[in-house]
């Protein structure tokens, strides 16, 4: 894997305070075109709220983000997908009464240069635009194996079948970098292991970096490329999963004991 010499992702310094609460104390990690970097810690250690910062739900108390180059900190939310940063969150929100391939189409809208008036009105430019996106809705649940679903309404559709089609919606907008929220809680081991070819397929295929927050310790070690590890919203880790996995502050961190010699 080829990777350049300036991260695609650089988090230098994220504090953020809630009150008298801080949530985050200074993390700084980057992230490399073309990895799979996982970020994880116990609950409660801050890492959905990181995510939420990235994805500008949240506005730092200090510290700076930047993507390809140039401060996240400085876009508004509603243009994160714009720049090529791309969400799934812990709880799937799906547009229930639409079919799966119109829940595909809707993540495509970032990408299009119909306006909310156009589409609401069905002017010529949104006609015209349409069979593109229907045609890359299409391309992705196929990708994902979901073409046995195109046209069932997502309502009942089974939970890991949801989390695909949100992971397809997600890559519609033609990401650079994939926030994936807790990607694996509520599927079984072979769902997992399903999951994990995914993410790679996703790097590998699609040319998408990937960071994920994750409490399933066996998904990360085996797919990310480096590990970042965050506890009271401190950063007391960040390597290669081997090196993580044997790091003393990590293990005191998940069991509440010092490391053996």
């Amino acid at each position: 894997m080829a990777e350049n010499s300036s991260p695609l992702l650089s988090v230098r310094g994220i504090t953020l305070r809630f009150g008298g609460v801080v949530a985050l104390d200074d993390v700084s990690f980057d992230v490399m075109a073309g990895q799979i970097a996982g970020l994880i810690g116990p609950n409660g250690a801050g890492k959905t709220t990181l995510f939420n910062c990235l994805s500008r739900l949240y506005q730092p108390s200090a510290g700076e983000i930047t993507f390809a180059g140039k401060s996240v900190l400085a876009v508004p939310r509603h243009k994160i997908p714009m720049i090529g940063i791309g969400r799934t969150f812990q709880n799937v929100a799906l547009f229930d009464r639409l079919t799966v391939l119109e829940n595909v189409m809707v993540g495509r809208h970032s990408r299009t240069s119909a306006g909310f008036v156009e589409s609401a009105l069905r002017l010529p430019s949104v006609g015209r635009e349409e069979p593109a996106v229907r045609e890359k809705a299409m391309d992705l649940i196929e990708f994902m194996n979901l073409g046995a679903f195109t046209h069932r309404v997502a309502a009942g559709l089974p939970f890991p079948i949801r989390k695909r089609v949100e992971l397809a919606r997600a890559l519609a907008a033609e990401p650079k970098l994939l926030l994936l929220d807790e990607p694996a809680a509520g599927l079984n081991h072979e769902e997992v292991h399903t999951l994990e070819s995914q993410i790679r397929r996703v790097r590998d295929v699609q040319g998408v970096t990937v960071l994920l927050v994750e409490h399933h310790m066996s998904l990360v070690m085996s797919v990310s490329d480096k590990v970042v590890v965050v506890n009271f919203g401190r950063k007391i880790a960040d390597g290669r999963p081997d090196e993580v996995r044997q790091n003393p502050d990590v293990i005191r961190a998940y069991l509440g004991t010092p490391a053996s010699a």
